[in-house]
């Protein structure tokens, strides 16, 4: 694991940004896994804003996201192809961009065919993740066994209660999502993880403690090859 730290949150996205940056230019044609959340946000933004000035481009890339509330509609405002498109997809110029279905009738189809459309593409070549405050990547969530392949599963209770601040009071919030297996997230060839205030304090101190926690999702990184983890100052907790 190769760590490094920085002085805040924006500079944390200036380094991301540097290493999509780069992997453009060494392979135009790469396969992005990508994330949702608040912690991509500004790297997102700072992508935008390179594209925009002419120093990336996405035209002969593609990307996979790593997960997708289930059920929900592609157009509601919560669901990720709505965050990705309102982001990202809407503002650059990739030549393809898959998020899993949220609203498919055949849940164990759409993720046959997820697998089976990232192996056809030659597998991700650079893997964007955040982490839960549980330790989640993707919505693999801490277990005592772990999925290889892309799956529907149930949201643990911390989970729904750290994304409930989403959605509007009343409105129903998703318990099921469909997530890349591990499979997919350790084929590819590198992986970056951005890790952003304190709340996540705790699961980086247990990160580099260099151990493998089997309750702990993200801790099973460490086997990986090729695996980056930027850190802001305040998720360091200095």
């Amino acid at each position: 694991m190769k760590i490094v730290t920085c002085d805040s949150y924006e500079d944390m996205s200036s380094a991301a940004a540097d290493i999509f940056q780069n992997q453009l230019l060494k392979k135009p044609e790469s396969i992005f896994g990508l994330a949702t959340g608040s912690t991509p946000l500004g790297l997102y933004s700072e992508l935008v804003a390179r594209f925009e000035a002419g120093l990336v481009d996405f035209s002969k890339s593609s990307s996979f996201n790593l997960d997708e509330y289930y059920p929900i509609k592609s157009t509601h405002h919560q669901s990720y192809h709505y965050f990705m498109e309102e982001h990202l997809f809407g503002k650059v110029n990739f030549a393809s961009s898959r998020v899993p279905s949220g609203e498919s009738d055949d849940p164990k189809g759409e993720c046959e065919q997820y697998d089976a459309a990232i192996e056809a593409a030659g597998g991700i070549d650079l893997q964007l993740l955040g982490v839960g405050v549980n330790g989640h990547i993707g919505f693999n969530e801490p277990a005592a066994t772990y999925m290889l392949s892309t799956h529907l599963t149930e949201l643990a209770q911390s989970t729904i209660v750290t994304n409930s601040r989403f959605f509007a009071e009343g409105e129903i919030q998703p318990t099921s999502a469909i997530t890349m297996g591990f499979g997919a997230i350790f084929g590819a060839k590198s992986i970056l993880m951005l890790i952003s205030g304190a709340s996540k304090t705790p699961i980086v101190k247990k990160l580099l403690e260099y151990k493998i926690h089997t309750d702990i999702p993200a801790s099973l990184l460490l086997l990986h090859p090729d695996f980056t983890v930027i850190i802001d100052k305040e998720a360091l907790g200095t």
